[in-house]
């Protein structure tokens, strides 16, 4: 069992910027697959950035050129950078890990953290 836990969340103006860490209780070398995820208040889950096995990096449109993920494998931590925060930002953001094994991925999330960007 993956732990995953998530820290860097607040509330920032628009314009703003942000810094989200996910700390992972194994090393993300063992990982196959990276990615933050965030879910607003009535709306379904959906990915923000992702990082494939290797360096490859995914965003959805709404994000790219504007947050940036990246991933320390020294201290297990991925992170999640946000300038130029948009009130449309706002929602709960979660880190969630992929690793296969024999049959099968085992997915692993955290308990998420709080970004509202507001004036």
């Amino acid at each position: 069992q993956v732990q995953l836990v998530e820290s860097g969340g607040g509330l920032v103006q628009p314009g703003g910027s942000l810094r989200l860490s996910c700390a992972a209780s194994e090393s993300m070398f063992s990982m196959n697959y990276i990615g933050w995820y965030r879910q607003a208040p009535g709306k379904q889950r959906e990915l923000v950035a992702g990082i494939i096995s290797g360096d490859k990096t995914t965003y959805a449109d709404s994000v790219k050129g504007r947050f940036t993920i990246s991933r320390v494998n020294a201290n297990n931590t991925v992170y999640l950078q946000m300038t130029n925060l948009k009130p449309e930002d706002t929602a709960v953001y979660f880190c969630n890990v992929k690793r296969r094994k024999v049959i099968g991925v085992d997915s692993y999330w955290g308990q998420g953290t709080q970004v509202t960007v507001s004036s």
